[in-house]
């Protein structure tokens, strides 16, 4: 059974209401959502419409629909689910909860790939298959740029599990890169530290000479912008792959 994780109550309220935060975290979604008496399909179908019965109709609920669908919940299937409950909870309810799902469920229409739908939510263009440097990544990875002049900004995605070697940026002054981080879920890691994992937001400076790889998670595609910083004498180092036991400890 997939391990369910959250720390939107640590991020968002840790400070504020630390034993909320920690309620969210590690009780509602650390042990409630992961007690295997009900599998998660089910677990996901009664949130919503336990959400919905409440007259939840913000983002909590989207994320709920979209677990739902990340769960094996069915277009012909979340329909029924809330007509059902609409007779019981009530039916501006119902109508509510719909124009939620549809977009939700919409997402992707026919002969829609997985590399189409997250090519609709990020706003940089994936490219073409990085192929002039396949031999350095373990899965399939992309490449587009966004500039060539004064900067050089490159948008690199990888699929979900796809990661490129260990290897490092040299410079004889300045150089190295920064990782600005534009969709999907990935990691970076420096040789001797702990992954971090990587969201959209979320800026990486690379100084030259440390050793380094970044690359998907394994459940979510992954898209940063490269930026070379400018330096004298550079140049890229491309080492070992980081295996798949190194990557499979990886949460």
């Amino acid at each position: 059974m997939k391990k369910i994780t959250q720390d939107a109550g640590k991020k968002q309220l840790g400070e504020f209401a630390p034993d909320f935060a920690h309620f969210n975290d590690d009780v509602l979604f650390g042990e409630a959502w992961n007690n295997q008496d009900i599998d998660l399909k089910t677990r996901c179908i009664i949130t919503v419409v336990a959400l919905m019965s409440s007259g939840i109709t913000d983002s909590s609920l989207t994320y709920h629909l979209q677990n739902a669908k990340a769960n094996g919940v069915s277009q012909k299937e979340i329909a029924a689910i809330i007509t059902h409950c609409g007779f019981y909870v009530g039916w501006p309810k119902a109508w509510a909860v719909f124009r939620l799902a549809k977009e939700v469920w919409n997402e992707q229409s026919s002969g829609e790939t997985l590399k189409d739908i997250y090519q609709n939510s990020i706003i940089f263009p994936i490219g073409k298959p990085n192929d002039a440097f396949k031999q350095y990544f373990i899965g399939q990875s992309y490449l587009e740029a966004v500039s060539n002049q004064q900067v050089g900004i490159f948008n690199v995605t990888f699929e979900p599990s796809c990661r490129n070697n260990w290897h490092i940026h040299h410079a004889k002054h300045g150089g190295g890169q920064i990782l600005v981080c534009i969709g999907g879920e990935g990691y970076y890691q420096e040789a001797g530290k702990d992954a971090i994992k990587l969201k959209p937001g979320d800026c990486v400076n690379i100084p030259a000479g440390i050793k380094h790889w970044h690359g998907a998670t394994k459940d979510s595609w992954f898209s940063h912008l490269a930026i070379e910083v400018p330096g004298e004498e550079t140049s890229n180092e491309w080492l070992e792959p980081v295996s798949d036991e190194e990557y499979n400890k990886l949460k």
